[in-house]
């Protein structure tokens, strides 16, 4: 009995070690966020105003602003976003309900996993043969786009599978006895169910992608960029939409801060952390858009 109760006090103080520990490195990933977010705003909260957000780039700091590169950043992140989601998850549902388990799906699915942790240069250079050099889109919204829609592939398809797999087993059964066809479960029932799953991992590569810089660089992301692109998308004449403007030069906010930061004037310097703020702003609130539509969407699934 006295060895027993040993055992149990020294796996008790284990557990109250562990969790200590844990909530240190907690902590302190916490505390390094406060004082990274608290120095960008000490250096670049008191430049951001409306001529900032509303003024090209300049050579001169005082009136430089991130028009081009915002606008940038939301135009890439919409070709990444419609390219990468939908054959993200459908390749993930093939996979996990189609899919013959078998060598061939095993292989593909250690290549996929292998995919997810590759340095994102190399997907840059992957963007410039095959989007420039083999298919001729330029440096264009377009190639970028697809080059970050590749880059976070792998984390999509990752994300669903993983989704699927959490869904009882007793809801596929259900429907199948209830003479729904394959298409019918996973229309009906596995993705509605999977769509809070499904939409973590789309908010984790999509702030991946976001921030991307080395193959955006790759791909000939401009660094001094003065006009939006053209032709606008929407107008007032027939069609009313143009698609013309994804073969326009581009660029985007961490293009602009790396080459805000390699300058050696303290303005610019100020400028790199309140572009830093606004990218920032921007991931907030497209991650919150994201999570409002999961919470919508788990609302609605009756078990």
């Amino acid at each position: 009995m006295d060895s027993l109760a040993v055992i149990v006090a020294r796996r008790k103080r284990q557990d109250k070690l562990f969790g200590a520990l844990g909530i240190a490195c907690t902590s302190l990933g916490l505390i390094m966020l406060v004082v990274l977010l608290g120095d960008l705003m000490y250096q670049g909260f008191g430049r951001i105003n409306w001529q900032f957000l509303t003024s090209f780039t300049s050579r001169r700091a005082g009136s430089a602003g991130i028009l081009a590169a915002w606008v940038g950043s939301l135009a890439v992140m919409c070709i990444t976003g419609l390219t990468a989601v939908p054959l993200g998850v459908a390749a993930g549902v093939y996979m996990e309900e189609y899919g013959r388990k078998g060598r061939i799906n095993t292989i593909i699915e250690v290549n996929i996993a292998n995919l997810a942790g590759v340095p994102s240069i190399i997907y840059g250079l992957m963007g410039l043969g095959v989007f420039i050099t083999l298919f001729d889109f330029g440096r264009s919204f377009l190639t970028g786009g697809l080059t970050l829609a590749l880059l976070i592939l792998p984390i999509v398809i990752v994300a669903t599978r993983e989704a699927l797999r959490t869904i009882p087993v007793h809801v596929r059964e259900a429907a199948y006895a209830l003479g729904a066809t394959k298409w019918q479960v996973v229309r009906h029932h596995l993705l509605p169910y999977s769509l809070g799953g499904i939409t973590t991992g789309v908010i984790i590569a999509m702030s991946r992608a976001i921030g991307e810089t080395a193959p955006l660089i790759a791909v000939g992301a401009v660094a001094y960029l003065a006009s939006l692109p053209q032709p606008a998308p929407f107008s007032g004449e027939f069609p009313f939409v143009s698609f013309e403007w994804i073969e326009s030069p581009f660029t985007v906010l961490p293009i602009l801060m790396f080459n805000w930061t390699s300058r050696p004037q303290a303005d610019f310097q100020s400028n790199a952390a309140a572009a830093g703020l606004v990218l920032i702003a921007i991931t907030l609130s497209l991650n919150a858009i994201a999570i409002f539509i999961r919470y919508r969407a788990r609302r609605r699934i009756k078990w």
